[in-house]
């Protein structure tokens, strides 16, 4: 196969299998969605939604948020991990939308990436899930099917970023990252991987990568 014929390959199955894309981590605005994307780093999604809805009972906005102190947010959030930064982030941002954005969520990758604890990654999900504007954010799993699917070279997440907008078009980008992670969360984990239910690496796989499926399943 082509490199474009790996990439419609992609498409078609994943629109075959997820139709209609449900969205991972709960939430009912921009301001719920920035604090539910921060709050999944180095998390899982399932752990989050257990989380948020305690929070955001007493504060889903900022102008409550800074009524709490960081102390009380880390102390909500701590089954989610990281929680003496991520508390910081959430009390230090939710201060600055406040002061600069009239409590609003900024539509902009510059001014959110100036937030605290926003990198550009959940900027990323931001764009494309609060607002429509079209971005590839990646995490472990698009990261590890990119290379899988032999699309990068697995380097790092940013030239995964670069490669995905590059092959995969435009319009395409705020679905198809979400059905990626689906994909690798179902077909084709980190661990528990087996290639047999995995149709897209098993058909376009990167040689080395099934290989070395084979070669760990017969020691």
């Amino acid at each position: 196969m082509t490199k474009q014929e790996s990439v419609d390959f992609v498409i078609k199955t994943l629109n075959a299998i997820y139709p209609h894309i449900p969205i991972p981590l709960d939430h009912k605005d921009p301001y719920t969605l920035l604090i539910a994307v921060l709050l999944s780093a180095q998390s899982t999604d399932v752990r989050v939604n257990k989380i948020t809805p305690l929070l955001f009972e007493i504060a889903d906005n900022p102008y409550d948020m800074i009524k709490l102190s960081v102390e009380e947010i880390r102390d909500i959030i701590k089954p989610v991990g990281l929680s003496p930064m991520k508390s910081k982030g959430i009390y230090g941002l939710s201060k600055i939308l406040i002061e600069k954005h009239d409590g609003k969520v900024p539509q902009s990758f510059e001014a959110l990436e100036e937030l605290p604890a926003v990198g550009h990654k959940t900027a990323s999900v931001v764009m494309s899930q609060a607002f429509g504007v079209p971005a590839f954010p990646v995490d472990t799993h698009i990261h590890r099917l990119m290379y899988r699917w032999n699309l990068t070279n697995g380097k790092n997440v940013v030239q995964t970023e670069k490669d995905a907008k590059r092959l995969f078009p435009r319009e395409l980008w705020n679905d198809l990252h979400l059905q990626i992670i689906w994909y690798g969360r179902e077909y084709s984990p980190a661990r528990g991987w087996d290639l047999e239910k995995d149709v897209i690496t098993n058909t376009i796989g990167r040689k080395s990568v099934i290989k070395a499926y084979f070669k760990k399943k017969k020691s």
